[in-house]
Protein backbone atom coordinates (compact mmCIF):
# COMPACT_ATOMS: atom_id res chain seq x y z
CA UNK A 1 0.00 0.00 0.00
CA UNK A 2 1.27 2.91 -1.04
CA UNK A 3 1.41 6.29 1.78
CA UNK A 4 0.90 9.90 0.21
CA UNK A 5 4.01 11.41 1.92
CA UNK A 6 3.21 14.92 0.08
CA UNK A 7 -0.09 15.82 2.18
CA UNK A 8 1.66 16.59 5.59
CA UNK A 9 3.90 19.20 3.32
CA UNK A 10 1.25 20.63 1.51
CA UNK A 11 -0.46 20.97 4.70
CA UNK A 12 1.96 22.68 6.31
CA UNK A 13 2.84 25.32 2.91
CA UNK A 14 -1.61 26.11 3.37
CA UNK A 15 -1.14 26.62 6.78
CA UNK A 16 1.96 29.05 5.81
CA UNK A 17 -0.11 30.23 3.71
CA UNK A 18 -3.12 31.50 5.67
CA UNK A 19 -0.66 32.76 8.38
CA UNK A 20 1.14 34.86 6.36
CA UNK A 21 -1.88 36.63 4.75
CA UNK A 22 -3.23 37.05 8.04
CA UNK A 23 -0.22 38.82 8.83
CA UNK A 24 -0.58 40.87 5.95
CA UNK A 25 -4.12 41.79 6.43
CA UNK A 26 -3.35 42.88 9.98
CA UNK A 27 -0.48 44.51 8.74
CA UNK A 28 -2.43 46.30 6.48
CA UNK A 29 -5.34 48.01 9.00
CA UNK A 30 -2.08 49.12 11.66
CA UNK A 31 -1.37 50.86 8.56
CA UNK A 32 -4.14 52.28 7.76
CA UNK A 33 -5.23 53.22 11.32
CA UNK A 34 -1.67 54.62 11.98
CA UNK A 35 -2.04 56.68 8.39
CA UNK A 36 -3.44 59.96 10.31
CA UNK A 37 -0.55 59.73 13.04
CA UNK A 38 1.94 59.36 9.92
CA UNK A 39 -0.24 62.50 8.22
CA UNK A 40 0.19 64.60 10.78
CA UNK A 41 4.01 64.26 11.53
CA UNK A 42 4.73 64.50 8.03
CA UNK A 43 2.65 67.49 7.65
CA UNK A 44 3.40 69.23 11.14
CA UNK A 45 7.15 67.78 11.94
CA UNK A 46 9.14 66.55 8.62
CA UNK A 47 7.55 69.00 6.95
CA UNK A 48 9.11 72.45 8.70
CA UNK A 49 12.25 70.71 8.94
CA UNK A 50 12.87 69.73 5.48
CA UNK A 51 11.49 73.52 4.44
CA UNK A 52 14.08 75.04 7.28
CA UNK A 53 16.97 72.90 5.69
CA UNK A 54 15.83 74.10 2.04
CA UNK A 55 15.67 77.98 3.65
CA UNK A 56 19.24 77.75 5.15
CA UNK A 57 20.21 77.43 1.66
CA UNK A 58 18.96 80.60 0.70
CA UNK A 59 18.96 84.17 1.45
CA UNK A 60 15.37 84.65 2.06
CA UNK A 61 14.71 87.53 4.16
CA UNK A 62 11.26 89.78 5.18
CA UNK A 63 12.70 92.86 3.71
CA UNK A 64 14.58 93.38 0.41
CA UNK A 65 15.87 91.08 -2.29
CA UNK A 66 15.88 88.57 -0.04
CA UNK A 67 11.94 88.85 0.25
CA UNK A 68 10.87 89.12 -3.21
CA UNK A 69 12.85 86.72 -5.11
CA UNK A 70 14.40 84.50 -2.65
CA UNK A 71 17.66 82.93 -4.15
CA UNK A 72 19.71 79.76 -3.76
CA UNK A 73 23.01 80.24 -2.36
CA UNK A 74 24.15 77.13 -0.84
CA UNK A 75 26.66 76.91 2.30
CA UNK A 76 27.43 80.65 2.15
CA UNK A 77 25.26 81.52 4.79
CA UNK A 78 27.23 78.79 7.03
CA UNK A 79 30.16 80.14 5.63
CA UNK A 80 29.50 83.54 7.13
CA UNK A 81 28.17 82.27 10.55
CA UNK A 82 31.71 80.47 11.18
CA UNK A 83 33.52 84.05 10.44
CA UNK A 84 30.57 85.65 12.81
CA UNK A 85 32.38 86.61 15.98
CA UNK A 86 28.66 87.13 17.47
CA UNK A 87 27.72 83.65 16.73
CA UNK A 88 31.18 82.37 18.60
CA UNK A 89 29.81 84.85 21.68
CA UNK A 90 26.01 83.65 21.84
CA UNK A 91 27.77 79.74 21.57
CA UNK A 92 30.49 80.62 24.46
CA UNK A 93 27.53 82.00 26.62
CA UNK A 94 25.44 78.65 25.45
CA UNK A 95 27.88 76.54 26.40
CA UNK A 96 28.54 78.15 29.66
CA UNK A 97 24.96 78.27 30.32
CA UNK A 98 24.36 74.71 29.76
CA UNK A 99 27.32 73.27 32.17
CA UNK A 100 26.07 75.77 35.31
CA UNK A 101 22.48 75.52 34.52
CA UNK A 102 21.83 72.26 33.26
CA UNK A 103 25.29 70.06 33.51
CA UNK A 104 25.67 70.64 36.85
CA UNK A 105 23.09 72.77 38.82
CA UNK A 106 19.56 70.50 37.51
CA UNK A 107 21.57 67.21 37.33
CA UNK A 108 23.51 67.46 40.14
CA UNK A 109 21.08 69.64 42.59
CA UNK A 110 18.45 66.86 41.28
CA UNK A 111 20.45 64.08 42.18
CA UNK A 112 20.99 65.54 45.79
CA UNK A 113 17.29 66.37 46.38
CA UNK A 114 16.51 62.62 45.19
CA UNK A 115 19.06 60.99 47.50
CA UNK A 116 17.69 63.35 50.30
CA UNK A 117 14.33 62.26 49.80
CA UNK A 118 14.55 58.66 49.36
CA UNK A 119 14.32 57.79 52.92
CA UNK A 120 12.22 60.29 54.05
CA UNK A 121 8.51 60.40 55.25
CA UNK A 122 5.99 61.16 53.58
CA UNK A 123 5.04 64.67 54.62
CA UNK A 124 8.26 66.01 53.82
CA UNK A 125 8.63 64.15 50.72
CA UNK A 126 5.29 65.84 49.67
CA UNK A 127 5.84 69.13 51.01
CA UNK A 128 9.59 69.15 49.64
CA UNK A 129 8.55 67.71 46.22
CA UNK A 130 5.21 70.51 45.73
CA UNK A 131 7.47 73.38 46.26
CA UNK A 132 10.13 72.38 43.97
CA UNK A 133 7.38 70.76 41.12
CA UNK A 134 5.95 74.15 41.36
CA UNK A 135 8.88 75.73 39.85
CA UNK A 136 8.52 73.73 37.22
CA UNK A 137 5.35 74.10 36.28
CA UNK A 138 5.10 77.64 35.89
CA UNK A 139 5.27 79.25 32.33
CA UNK A 140 8.23 80.69 31.59
CA UNK A 141 6.86 84.13 31.07
CA UNK A 142 5.59 83.69 34.57
CA UNK A 143 8.92 82.85 36.04
CA UNK A 144 11.12 85.62 34.50
CA UNK A 145 8.95 87.94 35.65
CA UNK A 146 9.27 86.56 39.39
CA UNK A 147 12.35 86.53 38.99
CA UNK A 148 12.77 90.09 37.29
CA UNK A 149 10.40 91.41 40.92
CA UNK A 150 12.58 88.84 43.20
CA UNK A 151 16.03 90.85 41.13
CA UNK A 152 14.43 94.29 40.75
CA UNK A 153 16.06 97.73 42.51
CA UNK A 154 19.63 98.63 43.11
CA UNK A 155 21.28 101.47 44.05
CA UNK A 156 20.43 103.78 40.74
CA UNK A 157 17.14 101.78 39.68
CA UNK A 158 14.03 103.82 39.76
CA UNK A 159 11.47 100.45 40.52
CA UNK A 160 10.73 99.51 43.96
CA UNK A 161 13.39 96.89 45.72
CA UNK A 162 12.79 93.38 44.58
CA UNK A 163 12.74 90.67 47.36
CA UNK A 164 16.48 90.19 48.00
CA UNK A 165 17.42 93.71 47.74
CA UNK A 166 14.99 94.07 50.68
CA UNK A 167 16.78 91.18 52.70
CA UNK A 168 19.49 92.53 51.63
CA UNK A 169 18.74 95.73 53.37
CA UNK A 170 17.49 94.20 56.16
CA UNK A 171 20.26 92.71 57.09
CA UNK A 172 22.55 96.33 56.70
CA UNK A 173 24.35 94.85 53.27
CA UNK A 174 24.42 96.90 50.01
CA UNK A 175 21.59 96.67 47.27
CA UNK A 176 22.80 95.75 43.86
CA UNK A 177 21.12 95.84 40.40
CA UNK A 178 21.66 92.14 39.99
CA UNK A 179 20.78 91.34 36.39
CA UNK A 180 22.87 94.64 35.63
CA UNK A 181 26.09 93.61 37.63
CA UNK A 182 25.67 89.55 37.55
CA UNK A 183 23.56 89.47 34.39
CA UNK A 184 25.00 85.21 33.80
CA UNK A 185 25.04 84.34 37.29
CA UNK A 186 21.27 85.46 37.89
CA UNK A 187 19.87 83.40 34.78
CA UNK A 188 21.96 80.25 35.63
CA UNK A 189 20.22 80.20 39.12
CA UNK A 190 17.07 81.75 38.01
CA UNK A 191 16.82 78.01 35.17
CA UNK A 192 18.42 75.72 38.01
CA UNK A 193 15.86 77.21 39.90
CA UNK A 194 13.29 76.77 37.17
CA UNK A 195 14.40 73.12 36.10
CA UNK A 196 15.20 70.98 38.53
CA UNK A 197 12.29 69.20 39.57
CA UNK A 198 12.43 67.35 36.07
CA UNK A 199 16.01 65.54 37.35
CA UNK A 200 14.49 64.96 40.83
CA UNK A 201 11.61 63.30 39.66
CA UNK A 202 13.59 60.96 37.32
CA UNK A 203 16.48 60.39 39.87
CA UNK A 204 14.07 59.77 42.22
CA UNK A 205 11.89 57.19 39.94
CA UNK A 206 15.27 55.18 39.44
CA UNK A 207 16.19 55.19 43.20
CA UNK A 208 13.11 53.58 43.81
CA UNK A 209 14.36 50.52 41.41
CA UNK A 210 17.28 49.92 43.65
CA UNK A 211 16.75 46.86 45.57
CA UNK A 212 17.65 47.89 49.21
CA UNK A 213 18.87 44.34 49.63
CA UNK A 214 21.99 45.55 47.94
CA UNK A 215 22.49 48.84 49.95
CA UNK A 216 22.04 46.78 53.09
CA UNK A 217 25.03 44.64 51.60
CA UNK A 218 27.42 47.67 50.69
CA UNK A 219 26.81 48.81 54.50
CA UNK A 220 27.59 45.82 55.74
CA UNK A 221 30.65 45.48 54.07
CA UNK A 222 31.74 49.03 54.99
CA UNK A 223 31.17 51.31 52.73
CA UNK A 224 30.57 54.94 53.19
CA UNK A 225 28.15 56.95 51.82
CA UNK A 226 30.54 58.09 49.28
CA UNK A 227 31.64 54.80 47.90
CA UNK A 228 28.07 53.52 48.24
CA UNK A 229 26.78 56.44 45.66
CA UNK A 230 29.94 56.39 43.41
CA UNK A 231 30.45 52.14 43.40
CA UNK A 232 27.01 50.96 43.59
CA UNK A 233 23.70 53.90 43.27
CA UNK A 234 25.47 55.68 40.49
CA UNK A 235 26.41 52.60 38.20
CA UNK A 236 22.60 51.37 38.50
CA UNK A 237 21.06 54.38 37.69
CA UNK A 238 23.50 55.54 34.83
CA UNK A 239 20.76 54.96 32.42
CA UNK A 240 18.50 57.62 34.22
CA UNK A 241 21.51 59.48 34.20
CA UNK A 242 22.19 59.70 30.51
CA UNK A 243 18.41 60.31 29.88
CA UNK A 244 18.71 63.61 32.45
CA UNK A 245 21.25 64.39 30.62
CA UNK A 246 20.05 63.94 27.32
CA UNK A 247 16.96 65.41 27.70
CA UNK A 248 18.00 69.14 29.98
CA UNK A 249 20.76 69.42 27.31
CA UNK A 250 18.29 69.60 24.42
CA UNK A 251 15.98 71.64 26.92
CA UNK A 252 18.68 74.05 27.37
CA UNK A 253 19.93 74.89 24.62
CA UNK A 254 16.52 75.76 23.47
CA UNK A 255 15.89 77.73 26.13
CA UNK A 256 14.89 81.34 25.05
CA UNK A 257 11.85 82.98 27.08
CA UNK A 258 13.19 82.66 30.27
CA UNK A 259 16.55 84.76 29.68
CA UNK A 260 14.73 87.06 27.17
CA UNK A 261 12.13 87.69 29.62
CA UNK A 262 15.08 88.58 32.24
CA UNK A 263 17.46 90.15 30.24
CA UNK A 264 15.39 91.36 27.19
CA UNK A 265 17.68 89.98 24.67
CA UNK A 266 19.95 93.51 25.05
CA UNK A 267 23.05 92.35 27.21
CA UNK A 268 25.77 90.61 25.28
CA UNK A 269 26.99 88.62 28.40
CA UNK A 270 23.53 86.67 28.16
CA UNK A 271 22.87 86.12 24.45
CA UNK A 272 21.97 82.46 23.87
CA UNK A 273 22.26 81.05 20.17
CA UNK A 274 18.43 80.65 20.73
CA UNK A 275 18.22 85.10 21.03
CA UNK A 276 21.14 85.35 18.55
CA UNK A 277 18.93 83.63 15.74
CA UNK A 278 15.81 85.26 17.07
CA UNK A 279 17.64 88.67 16.37
CA UNK A 280 19.07 87.90 12.79
CA UNK A 281 15.88 86.14 11.93
CA UNK A 282 13.24 88.30 13.27
CA UNK A 283 14.49 91.49 14.15
CA UNK A 284 17.67 92.06 11.00
CA UNK A 285 14.80 90.11 8.91
CA UNK A 286 17.68 87.63 7.59
CA UNK A 287 15.32 84.41 7.42
CA UNK A 288 17.68 82.52 6.24
CA UNK A 289 20.77 83.24 8.10
CA UNK A 290 18.60 82.35 10.87
CA UNK A 291 17.49 79.00 10.12
CA UNK A 292 21.24 78.01 9.39
CA UNK A 293 21.62 79.26 13.09
CA UNK A 294 18.76 77.21 13.91
CA UNK A 295 20.58 73.99 12.36
CA UNK A 296 23.61 74.21 14.09
CA UNK A 297 21.83 74.49 17.45
CA UNK A 298 19.96 71.00 16.41
CA UNK A 299 23.58 69.92 15.76
CA UNK A 300 25.10 71.19 18.69
CA UNK A 301 22.67 68.72 20.52
CA UNK A 302 22.47 65.77 18.13
CA UNK A 303 26.90 65.45 19.01
CA UNK A 304 26.48 66.24 22.38
CA UNK A 305 23.58 63.28 22.94
CA UNK A 306 26.25 61.44 21.47
CA UNK A 307 29.16 62.34 23.62
CA UNK A 308 26.62 61.16 26.70
CA UNK A 309 25.76 57.96 25.45
CA UNK A 310 29.75 56.98 24.59
CA UNK A 311 30.62 58.37 28.05
CA UNK A 312 28.35 56.40 30.09
CA UNK A 313 27.76 53.76 27.57
CA UNK A 314 23.86 53.60 27.51
CA UNK A 315 21.17 52.36 25.26
CA UNK A 316 18.75 55.54 25.26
Amino acid sequence: MQVDTQTPARAIEVSARTIRRKRNRQLRISLLFMAPAFLVILIFMLGPAIWSVYVSLTNMALTGVGAATPQFVGLDNFVHIFHDSEFYNAFRVSLTYLVFSALIGQAGLGLLLALLMRRRNVVFKSVLGAIIVAAWVIPDVVAGFVWSAFLAGGPQSVLDPGLLNTIFSTFGLPKHAWLQEYPMVMVIIANIWRGTAFSMLLYASALESIPQELLEASAIDGANSWNTLRYVIIPLIRGAIGTDLLLITLATLSDFTLVYVLTAGSNMNTELMTIYQYRQAFQFYQIGYGSAIALLIIAAGAILSLIYTRILRVDL
